[in-house]
């Protein structure tokens, strides 16, 4: 049987090149600065802002009020809920914010995972199933951020425990990172700055001497907009 012909091969290889290209469009936002667009958040405490002294001190908030900067008409939905694991997100948000078509999502999931004992293997399944299904659901702008270093702040600071959950935060950075890359998330990184900052400026830390203060929200806000910054329509 005689295969394609170099005129063929063409072909396909073009339209898959433009199939890439549409791809890589939508996973733009907006160009037009009048669009409505919607940013979901999911995750954990910090994205429903435990530590903050009020709601518009959270990073989420932060992030909507940098967008609406951009897009005056930007609207937030914050799905984030206090003691969510990476299953926790799986069952009871990703639906949610699927079912709302977002141009926009952040993904900030993984302490309670680590702190729960939660397996790597398992971490890694959730957090490929959460990004499989936003890319293939809605295809949002995803970016996912990396676990702080949680062995900086006074919950763990000195503790016996403290190598354990730095080893197993490691680890889920990892994850994070290669199934980040695989379903073409942006990744930020708020391990290495907080791991240099939060020692040498603990007011970053709230009372509870574990999650972010309004200042380091705000910090945190900073970091995730230059992931977001990258994807703004042109």
């Amino acid at each position: 049987m005689r295969g394609p012909g170099p005129v063929a091969l063409a072909a396909a290889a073009l339209l898959l090149a433009l199939g890439g290209c549409a791809r890589d469009q939508r996973a733009m936002l907006p160009a037009d600065r009048s669009a409505v667009v919607l940013y979901v958040a999911l995750g954990d405490s910090t994205v429903e802002g435990v530590g903050a002294t009020g709601v518009g001190a959270t990073y989420v908030a932060r992030l909507h009020e940098r967008l609406r900067g951009h897009y005056p008409q930007a609207r937030v939905v914050n799905l984030g809920a206090a003691g969510a694991t990476s299953a926790d997100v799986r069952a009871g948000q990703l639906e949610r914010a699927v079912a709302l078509r977002p141009h926009l999502v952040t993904l900030s999931v993984g302490p309670n995972d680590v702190t729960g004992g939660v397996g790597v293997g398992d971490f890694g399944q959730n957090v490929a199933a959460i990004l499989r299904r936003l890319r293939d659901g809605a295809e949002p702008v995803v970016v996912v951020s990396l676990l702080p270093d949680l062995t900086v702040t006074p919950r763990f600071a000195g503790r016996p425990e403290a190598q354990a959950v730095g080893r197993r935060a490691a680890a889920f950075n990892d994850v994070l990172r290669e199934q980040a890359e695989e379903h073409g998330a942006t990744v930020v990184d708020l391990y290495g700055p907080s791991r240099d900052e939060v020692p040498r400026n603990p007011w970053l830390v709230a009372s509870d001497g574990y999650h972010p203060s309004d200042a380091g929200y705000a910090r945190w806000a900073e970091l995730m907009w230059r992931g977001i910054e990258a994807r703004l329509g042109r």
